[in-house]
């Protein structure tokens, strides 16, 4: 299998609980909470390893919560390469209201990083990206940690003969579109991001698709990823677009959905498979990950079970 590298600079620890009802000038009485490691790239190895593979977890920690998450992370089974983060780790936690089925998400923002500590972890990450393998970048990234980053690390790595794969927002993905530097391997983003990018509305698959194989024109990325929600996700390449359409299932949350299917696609993909039969793979997980609660992911069995329900198709 090819080797995989997660990179998390913006880890947390995640809490999660129910309480009967959320209301403000009152104690609430919450269950005993779970806690899980949680950030973007820490997802992606979590869900590797849900579903049989290994990763290395690059993470920066700091403080007694960064010492949590390592113990968390140790626990998982999930290799580590700790990097020294300019602060503590940060904490999150949901609550599950019972009353309303809702769910209330509080994040924080992490630790401000300087330039001095942004370099050192751009040199960092290229001395750990493994040779030929692929380098994970997902989630949000810490203030002060500039938009330009995944350019920077795009360029870093591929003197490795590593290959990038981007799940971002924001500025980072206008950034990285208007750049013009190495082309990332595989970029992922929603919905919404890309009809922001693309100025227009993007109301189908085809839509998405030509969208997205513009940018495989531009050399934005050699494999583009654009996620629908509930009708499954659009892949394209310099030599077809594809669709993989989501499970019916019955939605809980869809915390982990995202980072699921980026596991999932990236292990696929390391196990040699075409990027379409990744993309059925991953739209499994994402439909797995929606049916389990709080801060869970995917579950094998379920992948296994609901990857010929993702049917996958030509745009």
């Amino acid at each position: 299998m090819t080797p995989i590298l997660t990179v998390t600079l913006n880890p947390t620890v995640d809490f999660s609980t129910t309480a009967e009802a959320v209301a403000p000038d009152r104690k609430l009485r919450c269950a005993r909470p779970d806690t899980d490691p949680g950030g973007g790239g820490i997802n992606v190895s979590r869900t590797i390893t849900i579903l049989g593979g290994h990763s290395t977890a690059f993470v920066a920690v700091g403080g007694p919560m960064g010492d949590k998450l390592v113990h968390l992370l140790t626990d998982a089974g999930i290799g580590i390469a700790p990097f020294p983060a300019p602060g503590e780790t940060r904490l999150s936690f949901s609550v599950h209201e019972e009353a309303e089925g809702q769910q209330y998400r509080f994040v924080m923002p992490g630790p401000d990083w300087p330039r001095k500590s942004v370099n050192a972890a751009l040199a960092r990450i290229a001395r750990a990206a493994p040779r030929g393998g692929l380098v994970v970048l997902s989630g949000s990234q810490p203030p002060g940690v500039p938009d330009d980053f995944p350019a920077h690390l795009a360029a870093r790595i591929r003197r490795t003969g590593a290959q990038l794969v981007l799940d971002t927002s924001g500025k980072a993905l206008h950034h990285l579109l208007k750049a013009g530097a190495a082309p990332v391997h595989v970029l992922r983003m929603d919905d919404e991001e890309a009809e922001e990018l693309a100025g227009r509305p993007l109301t189908t698959r085809a839509d998405s698709a030509d969208f997205a194989q513009s940018l495989v024109t531009r050399k934005v990325a050699k494999i583009v990823i654009v996620a629908r929600g509930a009708d499954g996700s659009v892949l394209a390449t310099a030599d077809g677009r594809w669709h993989a359409a989501a499970a019916k299932v019955q939605v809980v949350s869809k915390v982990g959905a995202g980072d699921s299917f980026v596991g999932a696609f990236t292990l696929a993909l390391a196990r040699g498979e075409a990027p379409e039969r990744a993309l059925q793979k991953g739209a499994a997980a994402a439909s797995s990950a929606v049916t389990s609660a709080a801060t869970q992911l995917c579950r094998a069995a379920d992948v296994r079970r609901l990857t010929p329900l993702c049917a996958l198709s030509r745009v």
